[in-house]
């Protein structure tokens, strides 16, 4: 019987760098095939760079670096070593995460752009009003009638 391969698992530093492209692309407001088409590979190319299936080389980080006017260095920025990868929060990923989404990067944009200080706590506070409100509604569906 024919042995089934592993299914690999990406490298953490794959994935970090690849995480880091995709933030600085959707800080950039820049669609996949963009950046695809900028560094002439296809879109999913890119998508298996952002999720570190593929490995990104040293001369393909150098272009994307230029696309997005960074060092190469900025894509290895705040990596926890190998080891310590599997450890990072979940709180943290669960930031990142949210960040990386379009819904996420617009509201942090829209946030660090409101100078007053009273204005941002305010806000914060609404946003944590609404998520309570959306929680306790959630467990009043919940609950057997």
């Amino acid at each position: 019987m024919p042995s089934v391969p592993e299914k690999k698992v990406p490298d953490p530093i794959d994935v970090h760098v690849g995480f880091r492209i995709r933030m600085r692309r959707a800080w950039c407001d820049m669609s996949q095939g963009t950046l695809a088409r900028a560094i002439g590979v296809t879109f999913q190319q890119v998508q298996k760079y952002e999720k570190g299936t593929n490995r990104v080389s040293a001369s393909r980080l150098k272009e994307i670096a230029a696309v997005f006017d960074v060092p190469p260095a900025y894509f290895f920025e705040d990596m926890p070593d190998r080891e310590g990868a599997a450890l990072i929060p979940p709180v943290d990923r669960e930031l990142t995460d949210f960040l990386s989404t379009a819904e996420g990067l617009a509201l942090n944009r829209a946030f660090a752009r409101i100078e007053d200080k009273t204005v941002r706590r305010r806000f914060a506070s609404l946003v944590r009003s609404l998520a309570a409100l959306q929680e306790s509604s959630e467990e009043q569906e919940e609950e057997p009638a």
